[in-house]
């Protein structure tokens, strides 16, 4: 793409405030309308070091209003971001409906001057750019209008600007010995940029490739790629909200092997264990899973425990169960309630991406992501686009944390119906458990034929190799505790096991 970008285009000073004012009145116009159709719109800056990218951004954001956006400065990852998934901090900051964020640098650092600096190999540098467009597509799906501009200059004038920084001893602080690294390397930069714009250049977010050779014609460049951009997502976002809501007629869960898994129905729940033999195995097992922890965390293995089941099918005392045997400073339980206003403004995925643990930490979820493909689905809080899509947007997340190296361990507690009818009058006539209840509750069971299909459908179409599914035998709850703690157990010393046999 770098090689069809004009280098000599040039407007006077004439040219530009004829063609600028226009421009800057547009820009100054979209607040509103942005807001007013709650369409979160991301601006996002890469190109090459002494581009000008911090002057270009100053010039674009005195156009918009201060409350309605956020700057964000795109660094190299801490020591604390690099124990999280790749893609963890730059869903941190994706914008609510309705607002703006503009980046300084942006999820290309990871694939373009972080790669060579890194020395990441090429198949790791495939998979990350396919999680960007997986994570670009996402959010699009979602209503995200997502603009990527990339400032170009030839090696003769970046070194040029760079000796002038460094002639003046006010500036010459800004050069770093990295800048003048990629100039002296600027043919392996200009590779790597190449193809990190081929590859990422998609039709739901194209790059937008601007000569940054004059300041002038750069300004104007950007300023009116920004202004049509939003302008069009604007004029269009009804029609494609009507697409995207009913875009989807086949379901299509993403280019994975999945294991073959039986129908709800068709499932014995006949498995009981005595208290006698109950309280000897979850000793065993509870102290074995407590040196297991040790373990991960000196191999720094993060663990992701998904609990989903039957309303009063025994989560919380699973979970219990589990928790126990943890070191308290190395698993967090995190209890999944409706999303708030500001989740609900953002991609279904976000609340959860930012709840991952640190490697060699458990994060265990009470409810989850799920939610998407179950009660959404059923309650029609969202479209039957948005659900079905969402198999495949939640394969891609559990992927990118397999790809982390996270032990994702995923369990439906699944009980009867008429077990969970005893469950329920059990607890109404218990006044110590009697909260537990709710009219909710009562709601959800008059729709469990709508529930088993949709729990069949997120099995089917969510177990995958990486991330299978497991159903736990919940008619007797000590029996679901410990078939738990052994398909934890198993996991991790599996896990363990490779990972030594790698070491070797």
């Amino acid at each position: 793409m770098l090689s069809r970008i004009d280098l000599k285009e040039k407007l006077s000073k004439e040219e530009y405030k004829e063609k600028i004012a226009p421009l800057r009145e547009k820009l100054r116009t979209l607040d509103g309308p942005i807001k007013a159709a709650n369409l979160p719109v991301i601006i996002l800056f890469e190109g090459w070091e002494g581009a000008g990218k911090g002057g270009i951004i100053s010039r674009l954001i005195k156009n918009f209003d201060p409350r309605w956006f956020t700057m964000v400065n795109t660094l190299p990852p801490t020591m604390e971001e690099l124990r999280e998934p790749v893609m963890w901090r730059h869903w941190l900051t994706i914008p609510e409906a309705g607002l703006m964020t503009v980046m300084d640098r942006s999820w290309y650092q990871e694939v373009s001057t972080l790669r060579i600096k890194n020395h990441v190999d090429d198949t790791t540098n495939s998979r990350h750019m396919n999680e960007i467009k997986n994570f670009e597509r996402g959010l699009y799906d979602n209503g995200y209008v997502i603009i990527k501009i990339f400032l170009h200059i030839s090696k003769k004038e970046q070194k040029k600007r760079m000796e002038a920084l460094k002639a003046d001893s006010n500036t010459k602080w800004r050069v770093t010995g990295e800048d003048e690294e990629e100039n002296r390397k600027y043919d392996t930069y200009y590779e790597a940029f190449d193809e990190m714009l081929t590859y990422t250049d998609t039709a739901e977010a194209p790059w937008h490739v601007v000569s940054s050779m004059n300041e002038r014609a750069c300004t104007y460049q950007v300023f009116k790629i920004v202004s049509e951009s939003i302008e069009k997502a604007l004029s269009e976002k009804e029609k494609r909200d009507a697409a995207l809501k009913d875009g989807y007629s086949v379901i299509n869960p993403g280019w994975y092997n999945f294991k073959p898994m039986p129908k709800l129905r068709d499932i014995k729940l006949d498995k009981t264990l005595s208290e006698e033999e109950y309280e000897k195995k979850l000793k065993k097992l509870q102290k074995k899973l407590s040196k297991l922890h040790n373990r991960i965390y000196k191999e720094r293995i993060p663990v992701i425990i998904a609990y989903e089941g039957w309303d009063a099918a025994g989560k919380g005392g699973n979970i219990k169960r589990v928790s126990e045997a943890l070191d308290p400073r190395g698993y967090e339980v995190l209890p999944i309630a409706s999303p708030d206003k500001g989740e609900k403004a953002r991609h279904f995925l976000w609340r959860f991406w930012k709840r991952l643990p640190h490697d060699g930490h458990f994060a265990i979820f009470d409810r989850t992501w799920y939610g998407r493909v179950m009660v959404e689905r059923i309650e029609g809080f969202c479209s039957k686009a948005d659900w079905q899509r969402a198999y495949s947007e939640i394969n891609d997340f559990e992927r990118q944390l397999y790809d982390w190296g996270a032990i994702v361990l995923k369990f439906w507690i699944h009980i009867d119906s008429e077990e969970q009818l005893r469950r329920f009058n059990d607890r109404a006539a218990n006044p110590a458990k009697a909260w537990k209840l709710t009219d909710e509750d009562w709601r959800n069971r008059e729709k469990w034929q709508q529930y088993e299909e949709a729990v069949d459908d997120m099995i089917q179409y969510t177990s995958t190799d990486f991330a299978p599914w497991n159903i736990i035998l919940g008619n007797d709850k000590k029996y679901a505790r410990i078939q738990t703690l052994e398909i934890i157990c198993d996991a991790i010393e599996a896990r363990l096991s490779s990972t030594k046999k790698r070491k070797r």
